[in-house]
Protein backbone atom coordinates (compact mmCIF):
# COMPACT_ATOMS: atom_id res chain seq x y z
CA UNK A 1 0.00 0.00 0.00
CA UNK A 2 1.03 3.35 -0.96
CA UNK A 3 2.35 5.96 1.43
CA UNK A 4 -0.06 8.67 2.54
CA UNK A 5 1.04 12.33 1.93
CA UNK A 6 0.25 15.28 4.12
CA UNK A 7 1.34 18.63 3.44
CA UNK A 8 2.32 20.73 6.49
CA UNK A 9 0.43 24.72 5.84
CA UNK A 10 2.89 26.18 7.78
CA UNK A 11 5.38 26.42 4.60
CA UNK A 12 2.53 27.70 2.47
CA UNK A 13 2.93 31.02 1.03
CA UNK A 14 -0.39 32.70 3.26
CA UNK A 15 -0.58 35.45 1.04
CA UNK A 16 -2.44 32.95 -1.49
CA UNK A 17 -3.14 29.86 0.49
CA UNK A 18 -6.22 29.51 -1.75
CA UNK A 19 -4.13 28.99 -4.30
CA UNK A 20 -1.83 26.66 -2.51
CA UNK A 21 -4.76 24.33 -1.12
CA UNK A 22 -5.92 23.66 -4.70
CA UNK A 23 -1.86 22.85 -5.61
CA UNK A 24 -1.75 20.52 -3.17
CA UNK A 25 -4.66 18.93 -4.37
CA UNK A 26 -3.93 18.51 -7.88
CA UNK A 27 -0.72 17.09 -6.69
CA UNK A 28 -2.32 14.52 -5.27
CA UNK A 29 -1.52 15.22 -1.39
CA UNK A 30 -3.82 12.85 0.54
CA UNK A 31 -4.27 15.35 3.46
CA UNK A 32 -3.97 18.77 4.55
CA UNK A 33 -1.66 18.88 7.89
CA UNK A 34 -2.93 21.72 10.04
CA UNK A 35 -0.57 22.59 12.77
CA UNK A 36 -1.52 24.87 16.00
CA UNK A 37 0.65 26.07 18.34
CA UNK A 38 -0.41 28.48 21.50
CA UNK A 39 3.03 29.99 22.50
CA UNK A 40 3.39 28.16 25.54
CA UNK A 41 3.52 24.38 24.96
CA UNK A 42 5.70 24.94 22.31
CA UNK A 43 7.37 28.44 21.70
CA UNK A 44 5.65 30.00 18.30
CA UNK A 45 2.12 30.53 17.64
CA UNK A 46 0.26 29.67 14.30
CA UNK A 47 -3.23 29.13 13.00
CA UNK A 48 -6.74 29.22 15.15
CA UNK A 49 -10.07 28.31 14.49
CA UNK A 50 -11.47 31.08 12.03
CA UNK A 51 -8.31 29.66 9.49
CA UNK A 52 -9.31 26.59 10.03
CA UNK A 53 -12.99 27.18 8.97
CA UNK A 54 -11.94 29.24 5.77
CA UNK A 55 -9.97 26.28 4.71
CA UNK A 56 -12.27 24.13 5.50
CA UNK A 57 -14.92 25.57 3.40
CA UNK A 58 -12.21 25.76 0.85
CA UNK A 59 -11.15 22.60 0.06
CA UNK A 60 -12.67 18.61 0.63
CA UNK A 61 -9.28 17.41 1.41
CA UNK A 62 -8.95 15.43 4.70
CA UNK A 63 -7.80 18.00 7.41
CA UNK A 64 -5.28 16.22 10.19
CA UNK A 65 -5.49 19.20 13.01
CA UNK A 66 -2.25 18.67 14.73
CA UNK A 67 -2.81 20.43 18.62
CA UNK A 68 0.76 21.64 20.02
CA UNK A 69 -1.22 23.10 23.21
CA UNK A 70 -1.26 22.78 26.70
CA UNK A 71 -4.80 22.10 27.40
CA UNK A 72 -6.10 20.49 23.73
CA UNK A 73 -9.64 19.22 25.67
CA UNK A 74 -10.70 22.37 25.91
CA UNK A 75 -10.88 22.98 22.15
CA UNK A 76 -11.56 19.73 20.70
CA UNK A 77 -15.58 21.02 19.95
CA UNK A 78 -14.17 23.77 18.11
CA UNK A 79 -11.70 22.67 16.15
CA UNK A 80 -14.24 19.34 15.49
CA UNK A 81 -17.08 22.04 14.29
CA UNK A 82 -14.50 23.77 12.20
CA UNK A 83 -13.71 20.89 9.85
CA UNK A 84 -10.97 18.94 11.40
CA UNK A 85 -11.28 15.16 10.57
CA UNK A 86 -8.47 14.12 12.62
CA UNK A 87 -7.11 15.62 16.11
CA UNK A 88 -4.15 15.02 17.17
CA UNK A 89 -2.78 16.12 20.81
CA UNK A 90 0.00 15.64 22.56
CA UNK A 91 0.76 12.77 25.59
CA UNK A 92 2.76 15.80 27.11
CA UNK A 93 -0.01 18.37 27.44
CA UNK A 94 -1.58 18.85 30.71
CA UNK A 95 -5.20 17.18 29.80
CA UNK A 96 -5.54 13.63 30.69
CA UNK A 97 -5.22 11.87 27.56
CA UNK A 98 -8.04 9.31 27.64
CA UNK A 99 -10.49 12.21 28.69
CA UNK A 100 -9.22 14.24 25.29
CA UNK A 101 -9.52 11.03 23.70
CA UNK A 102 -13.37 10.44 24.59
CA UNK A 103 -13.92 13.89 24.21
CA UNK A 104 -12.23 13.93 20.05
CA UNK A 105 -14.87 10.75 19.58
CA UNK A 106 -17.76 12.46 20.81
CA UNK A 107 -17.17 15.18 18.25
CA UNK A 108 -16.80 12.63 15.69
CA UNK A 109 -13.12 12.59 14.88
CA UNK A 110 -10.40 10.21 14.37
CA UNK A 111 -7.98 10.64 17.25
CA UNK A 112 -4.35 10.78 17.01
CA UNK A 113 -1.32 11.23 20.07
CA UNK A 114 1.56 12.69 19.38
CA UNK A 115 4.95 12.26 20.98
CA UNK A 116 7.68 14.61 21.26
CA UNK A 117 11.53 13.13 20.89
CA UNK A 118 12.42 13.04 24.14
CA UNK A 119 8.94 10.98 25.24
CA UNK A 120 9.46 7.00 25.15
CA UNK A 121 7.45 4.94 23.12
CA UNK A 122 6.34 2.97 25.99
CA UNK A 123 4.62 5.93 27.10
CA UNK A 124 1.83 5.25 24.51
CA UNK A 125 1.15 1.71 25.71
CA UNK A 126 -2.14 2.32 28.19
CA UNK A 127 -4.31 4.20 24.87
CA UNK A 128 -3.28 2.02 22.13
CA UNK A 129 -7.13 0.36 21.82
CA UNK A 130 -8.26 3.96 22.14
CA UNK A 131 -6.69 5.90 19.23
CA UNK A 132 -5.94 6.18 15.23
CA UNK A 133 -3.07 7.69 14.50
CA UNK A 134 0.59 7.51 16.44
CA UNK A 135 2.10 11.30 15.19
CA UNK A 136 6.09 10.71 15.99
CA UNK A 137 7.85 14.18 16.00
CA UNK A 138 11.56 13.58 14.20
CA UNK A 139 12.15 17.47 15.20
CA UNK A 140 11.69 19.18 18.38
CA UNK A 141 8.15 20.81 17.67
CA UNK A 142 7.11 24.75 17.50
CA UNK A 143 9.02 25.32 14.31
CA UNK A 144 8.77 24.32 10.24
CA UNK A 145 11.94 23.61 8.62
CA UNK A 146 14.28 21.97 11.10
CA UNK A 147 16.30 18.60 10.06
CA UNK A 148 14.77 14.93 10.48
CA UNK A 149 16.13 13.29 14.01
CA UNK A 150 17.56 10.27 12.72
CA UNK A 151 17.62 8.71 16.43
CA UNK A 152 13.64 9.10 15.96
CA UNK A 153 13.97 6.27 13.48
CA UNK A 154 14.55 3.80 15.98
CA UNK A 155 11.55 5.27 18.00
CA UNK A 156 9.31 4.62 14.56
CA UNK A 157 10.56 1.01 14.55
CA UNK A 158 9.64 0.55 18.29
CA UNK A 159 5.87 1.73 18.05
CA UNK A 160 5.65 -0.49 14.79
CA UNK A 161 6.36 -3.25 16.59
CA UNK A 162 4.04 -2.26 19.67
CA UNK A 163 1.57 -1.73 17.15
CA UNK A 164 1.01 -5.28 15.54
CA UNK A 165 -2.15 -6.55 15.11
CA UNK A 166 -4.02 -3.08 15.86
CA UNK A 167 -5.46 -0.75 13.32
CA UNK A 168 -3.18 2.30 14.03
CA UNK A 169 -1.41 4.18 11.63
CA UNK A 170 2.23 5.67 12.48
CA UNK A 171 2.97 9.68 10.76
CA UNK A 172 6.06 10.96 10.93
CA UNK A 173 6.47 14.98 10.96
CA UNK A 174 9.44 16.31 10.91
CA UNK A 175 12.56 17.20 8.48
CA UNK A 176 10.57 14.59 5.67
CA UNK A 177 12.37 15.00 2.09
CA UNK A 178 12.82 12.94 -0.71
CA UNK A 179 16.33 11.65 1.38
CA UNK A 180 15.20 10.78 5.11
CA UNK A 181 11.83 9.70 3.81
CA UNK A 182 12.94 6.07 3.06
CA UNK A 183 14.40 5.85 6.51
CA UNK A 184 10.98 6.64 8.25
CA UNK A 185 9.08 4.10 5.87
CA UNK A 186 11.38 1.84 5.92
CA UNK A 187 11.39 1.86 10.14
CA UNK A 188 7.51 1.51 9.74
CA UNK A 189 5.51 5.32 8.68
CA UNK A 190 2.31 4.82 6.77
CA UNK A 191 1.75 8.87 7.02
CA UNK A 192 4.17 11.60 6.28
CA UNK A 193 4.00 15.26 7.06
CA UNK A 194 5.70 17.17 4.41
CA UNK A 195 5.91 21.04 4.73
CA UNK A 196 8.78 23.11 3.40
CA UNK A 197 9.98 20.14 0.85
CA UNK A 198 7.12 19.68 -0.98
CA UNK A 199 6.07 23.93 -1.00
CA UNK A 200 9.58 24.74 -2.40
CA UNK A 201 9.06 22.34 -5.00
CA UNK A 202 8.01 24.00 -8.61
CA UNK A 203 7.17 20.47 -9.75
CA UNK A 204 5.07 19.25 -6.53
CA UNK A 205 3.15 16.32 -7.97
CA UNK A 206 6.32 14.66 -8.75
CA UNK A 207 7.57 15.33 -5.23
CA UNK A 208 4.55 13.89 -3.98
CA UNK A 209 4.74 10.76 -6.14
CA UNK A 210 8.41 10.49 -5.41
CA UNK A 211 7.62 10.37 -1.43
CA UNK A 212 4.30 8.14 -1.58
CA UNK A 213 6.16 5.52 -4.07
CA UNK A 214 9.36 4.76 -1.50
CA UNK A 215 9.16 1.29 -0.64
Amino acid sequence: MNTKIAASLLSADMLHLGDELERVKQAGVDWIHYDVMDGWFVPNLSFGLPELQAISKGTDMFIDVHLMINNPALYIRNFAKSGANLITFHLESLTDPFTTIQTIREYGCQVGISVKPRTPAKALLPFLDDIDVILVMTVEPGFGGQSYMHEMTAKISEIRNMIQGRNIKIEVDGGVDNTTAPEAVSAGADILVSGSYLFKQKEMQRAVEKLRNIK
